[in-house]
This record gives C-alpha cells, structure tokens and sequence, in this order.
C-alpha cells in the first residue's frame, strides 16, 4: 500500500462503496423505505426480487479485499516473510503485515454480509453491524502506529485520514444501538466518501504530484494546503451527496410518480415510537365517534 496504486485502488473501492451507498439511502429517504430491509422495486417480483436481495456491497468487500491481498503479496520481491533467519531475528516488513492485516479484515467483513443476509435462515444485524464496528477499530489502531516514522507533508496527509476513520469509528459504534437511524446512515455514507476519495488524493500527494514536484516536508505551505484540500474535498463530498440525493428524485418522480406521491405501498414505514402511539389515538378517537353516535338518537325528543 505504500506506493501510488496501493493508495488509489483502496480509494477508489470506498468511494465507490460510499457512491452506491448514497444511492441506497437516497432511495430509503425518498420511500420512506427501511435501511435495514429495503423492498424491491416496484415491479420486481419472483426471480428478479432475489437478486435485489443479494448483499453486492458484501460481494464487493470480498471481492476487494481479495485483489488488494493479492496485489501486497505480490509487491514484496522474495516473498512477504514474518522474520529473518539472523540471530537474533527481526520482524520484516512491518508495514506491509499492517496492510495486509486490513485487507484481510475487509474480506471478512464481506464474507459476514454476504452470509447474513443470503446464507443464514434469518439475517443478523448485530453480527454485521458488530464486524463492521470491529474492522474499523483495528484499523485505527494500525494507522495510528502506521505514522510513527512519518513527518511532514506525509504525516499530515494520514493524520487527517485518521480524523476520518476515528470518526467514522465512533459513528458506527453508536449505530449499534439505533441501526434504523436514517440520519448515521447519511453521515456514514460521507464519511466513507470522504475516506476514499481523500485516500485517492494521498496518492498524489504522496507520490504523483500534479505538478511534477515532490512536496516538501519543510515548507509550511505545502503543510498548510494539504488541510485546505482536505477541506475542499468535505465540500465536494456534501454537494456530491446532495447530487445524488437530487438526480434520485428526479429519476423517482419520472419513472415512478405514483410511488412518489404515496410512498412505498409494498414495504413498511420506519419503526418508531411513534408509529403505535398514532394508532392508539386513532383507535380512541374512533371510539369516541362510535360513542357519540350512539348516544345522539337516545338524547333526541
């Protein structure tokens, strides 16, 4: 992962996963549909209904983090070995093990989708909301000690990666308790688009400058614009959000205006509160009407 490929390629899964993910949940919010069992279009029935039920972000973990094993096995020239044979011996590439420690993670992960939602007999949120939560706290911790010998430009551009991560940490953690919350789910999806897209700006930072020039570790402006990119990515991301969520209701209200004016028929609102509340005072007031109604013709002349 150390070199330009190694940075862009995870960046462009995850701002690809981010990308479908805003999709999912523009979807979810336009419908009033559930992000955790989401119906399938309207028209889709029989056959076709299962294949909107396979888990294509599971299969896209897996199949991702299967290449990006392959490709840090393959870029260290004699083999990826634990420790040499001097005496006494060393740990060997230890950053490489750090890489290959989260791409093994996120093919598990994958692996635990996938088998939740299309092998087991009733899927099980909590053990994937658990391996996501427990991919993402070992991956903070190995970009935390990943940095220990950076300085500069470098060490900036992975501590604001790690702002990202950290924070999408905390976020899914607390996902765990309110895993219907519409509003987590759409931070979440900006923060994997951050995360990818911000990874794919490492890239060539660190090693392909646009202008051809390496950037330097001494100049304190070259520190300072790495923030300010930083910065004009979280703009892009919300406006890129905000697109899809736009281009979604367009497409809605074109293909599916009577679904737009009612809301999903097929499928059941969000679970809340609310919901048995507003039942309970509708089935009051109408025992009151049904009340009245028959005391009127007792208390007539």
């Amino acid at each position: 992962m150390g070199t330009f490929v190694g940075h862009v390629y995870p960046g462009l899964f995850l701002l690809s996963y981010g990308l479908y993910q805003a999709v999912v949940v523009s979807k979810a919010v336009i419908f009033n549909d559930s992000l955790l069992h989401p119906s399938s279009p309207p028209g889709n029935r029989g056959r076709w209904a299962r294949l909107w039920q396979v888990s294509y972000g599971g299969l896209l973990k897996t199949l991702a983090g299967s290449v990006l094993i392959a490709y840090e096995i393959s870029c260290v020239k004699g083999g990826l070995i634990l420790m040499n044979r001097e005496l006494p011996p060393r740990f060997m590439y230890a950053k490489q093990w750090q890489h290959l420690t989260m791409f093994v993670l996120l093919t598990l992960h994958g692996c635990v989708d996938v088998t939740s939602r299309n092998l087991l007999p009733q899927r099980c949120l909590l053990l994937e909301k658990g391996t996501l939560v427990l991919t993402f706290s070992v991956l903070l911790l190995l970009l935390v000690s990943h940095v220990q010998d950076s300085e500069g430009v470098e060490l900036q551009t992975h501590a604001l990666l790690i702002l990202v991560v950290a924070l999408l940490t905390l976020l899914l953690t607390a996902a765990l308790w309110t895993p219907a919350a519409v509003q987590l789910s759409v931070i979440e999806t900006f923060l994997f688009q951050m995360m990818g897209s911000w990874l794919i700006q490492a890239g060539f930072i660190l090693y392909k400058p646009v202008t051809g020039y390496p950037w330097q570790d001494d100049d304190i402006n070259d520190i300072m614009f790495v923030t300010t990119f930083f910065c004009w990515h979280v703009m892009v991301n919300a406006l890129c959000l905000l697109g899809i969520y736009g281009v979604s209701c367009f497409w809605y209200h074109c293909h599916h205006p009577s679904v737009r004016l009612t809301g999903s028929r097929d499928t059941p609102c969000h679970t809340s509160a609310v919901g048995p509340v507003y039942k309970l005072l509708q089935e009051v007031e109408q025992s009151e009407k049904e009340d009245r109604a028959l005391l009127l013709p007792q208390s007539s002349p």
